[in-house]
């Protein structure tokens, strides 16, 4: 175990040190060390390429037409001034000091029923807009947005994770999202303020997004009303949403809807629906400006899906090397009561990168030992359900498909990413936790 531990602390050094302080390309900083690190753990040469090329293809079957679609979609609310016309429209309501909060609210409440990648991808364009009309909130409004839809991923039904982990401990599914949606409140507030507090550096307070010349004008004569703007995005969350209430509910759901709401929920059909209402939002439609932004769109995402994908292979190889079985014996027979949960959980995410396979295999491990750990009655399985989606949020980081979409399509710096969103989850994995351990106290 020591050994194990102490590989996979370097290996995640190692990739903070290479694609941060050295500026090495970060795609090749990534394989190279899943590379060493398998072999350095004892896998055959076959077995460690076998799970690279599993980690980067299942990546990319997971996310990789989500973020060729969302940077297409993104491309033309831009070009329609949709994305400018929505910026106004919150400015003028809130005031640029409330937008962090807002876009926190935004993140929170599109959160619930959708995969945190999926709504960054499609919110990810009006952020930008936002902090390039709000001077100096770049990195508060980008991580704000993260660390709120991140919560709600963590600890809320219906998302999979945790809904797979609430059938392994047999707890109730409206229960757990109705605990899960108050229990991420706590880590999005402490995410916001420790966000805010880190915005403030000079550093970070510098960093500004990078928007196309014709994505801005100065007069609003040009500007598609925010209704209209709002469709492309709202729809594709609307369809999203609607899937996934409808799975939660398939009772009241006729089959014939049933499976009209899962094709059209489906993410990628989704987002295909927000880019075709999004073509409506030209004065005249004009087939070259439409293949050029769509061209370039497809372009911009190489990079993105390569670095998401390396990602995804470093995890698959920690993945292969099994650290549920290197911690879960020792955790298990510790007597540790919640601190089990969250601590497997925790190891598991901070090892392999992935929220939901640290949730359910948490679960998996512990369920049978929930006697053991003194939480065998239904508020102690709600509260071990709670434990490990706390436990799941820490810390996203290089491994986690998800840091790189912030990264990438929240235009942040690895050295922000890692040292202002990642340091985020550790903290909102502590708030949760803290969280439950309070509600046990009192209830108790």
């Amino acid at each position: 175990m020591l050994y194990f531990t102490i590989l996979l602390a370097g290996s995640i050094a190692a990739i903070i040190l290479f694609s941060s302080r050295y500026r090495f390309n970060t795609f090749f900083v990534l394989l190279l060390v899943a590379l060493a690190t398998g072999l350095l753990a004892g896998l055959d040469a076959t077995t460690v390429l076998d799970a690279l090329r599993a980690g980067f293809g299942g990546t990319l079957q997971k996310i990789g037409l989500l973020i060729l679609l969302g940077a297409a979609l993104g491309a033309l609310l831009d070009r329609s001034h949709a994305t400018l016309s929505l910026a106004r429209y919150i400015l003028g309501k809130t005031g640029a000091a409330n937008v962090p909060l807002a876009t926190a609210l935004i993140g929170f409440t599109a959160g619930l029923p959708i995969f945190c990648d999926s709504a960054f991808v499609v919110l990810s364009g009006l952020v930008l807009m936002l902090s390039f009309q709000a001077k100096g909130m770049h990195l508060r409004l980008v991580a704000g947005l993260a660390t709120a839809l991140y919560a709600v991923h963590c600890l809320t039904p219906p998302h999979p994770g945790i809904s797979a982990a609430a059938g392994a401990l047999q707890v109730d599914l409206g229960l757990a999202m109705l605990a899960g949606a108050l229990a991420a409140i706590p880590p999005i507030a402490v995410a916001w303020f420790w966000v805010r507090w880190q915005s403030r550096l000079p550093e970070w307070q510098a960093l500004a997004p990078e928007l196309p010349a014709d994505a801005v004008v100065a007069g609003p004569e040009r500007l598609p009303s925010p209704l209209v703007s709002f469709l492309p995005i709202l729809t594709p969350i609307a369809l999203i949403a609607f899937k996934s209430l409808s799975l939660f509910f398939p009772a009241g759901v006729p089959e014939g809807v049933m499976a009209t709401l899962r094709f059209l929920g489906d993410p990628v059909m989704a987002l295909l629906t927000g880019i075709v209402l999004s073509l409506f939002l030209f004065e005249k439609w004009d087939k070259t400006l439409v293949n050029t932004l769509l061209d370039s769109a497809i372009e911009k995402s190489g990079p993105i899906l390569a670095v998401t994908a390396a990602g995804g292979a470093f995890g698959e190889v920690i993945k292969t090397l099994d650290p549920g079985a290197v911690y879960g014996a020792w955790l298990s027979g510790s007597g540790l009561g919640l601190w089990a949960p969250f601590l497997l959980a925790a190891i598991l995410k901070t090892a392999q990168g992935s929220s939901t396979v640290a949730v359910i295999t948490a679960a998996g491990i512990l369920a049978p030992l929930l006697p053991a750990l003194g939480l065998d009655d239904d508020f102690g399985r709600l509260l071990a359900l709670l434990a490990m989606g706390s436990g799941s949020m820490l810390v996203s980081h290089a491994n986690d498909s998800y840091f790189w979409v912030v990264s990438r399509f929240g235009q942040l710096p690895v050295q922000a990413a890692l040292r202002v969103y990642a340091t985020a989850t550790f903290w909102m994995g502590v708030a949760g936790f803290l969280t439950v351990w309070m509600a046990k106290i009192l209830v108790a």
